[in-house]
């Protein structure tokens, strides 16, 4: 995903429209959550001026996570766009200071693949439950109980039976 900015250039009238497959399979090595990347389908177009190139992305692909409960192999389909700018001349660096998708050129070749590889990173979850995992959830163990929020309103009626007496103390108080 490398362009120089000569041969961007010559789509600057019409634009460059993209679709390509990428083997980011790299990735495994630089987070060890990712057992296995797909190749990516990267889909968009380039709008090309004489100062900047803004690149439209729609990112699609698939990852092999280890479930957070049983460690077993999870499919995880991820989605998303992005939007990033490339600066062709440092003297507009100041106009788009405070912006985070908007990069300068260094030398003459415009390369994706960092601005990939950080998004797809991102992209990764901090759990995943595969679904085995997800239908044989205990509910309840020794000493413990599983509670929703649903459960817990209806046992904020009920009173432990250990401090039932603590009740009486405050009625002793009014009278």
């Amino acid at each position: 995903m490398k362009w120089s900015v000569i041969q961007l250039q010559k789509f600057r009238d019409k634009g460059l429209e993209i679709d390509e497959m990428v083997d980011m399979s790299h990735l495994t090595s630089r987070d060890t959550d990712i057992r296995k990347l797909a190749p990516v389908h990267i889909e968009g177009r380039a709008d090309i001026g004489t100062n900047k190139v803004t690149f439209h992305l729609n990112v699609e692909g698939q990852m092999v996570l280890p479930c957070s409960r049983t460690l077993v192999d999870v499919d995880y389909p991820f989605n998303f766009s992005l939007t990033e700018t490339y600066l062709l001349k440092a003297s507009l660096a100041e106009e788009y200071q405070e912006s985070e998708s908007v990069h300068l050129v260094q030398g003459d070749v415009i390369d994706l693949q960092p601005v990939l590889e950080e998004e797809i990173l991102l992209a990764v979850p901090m759990q995943v439950i595969s679904e085995e995992a997800d239908e044989h959830v205990l509910s309840s163990g020794k000493g413990w109980d599983y509670k929703d929020a649903e459960s817990d309103t209806e046992e904020e009626a009920k009173v432990d039976p250990r401090l039932a007496g603590l009740a009486d103390f405050f009625k002793s108080d009014e009278q």
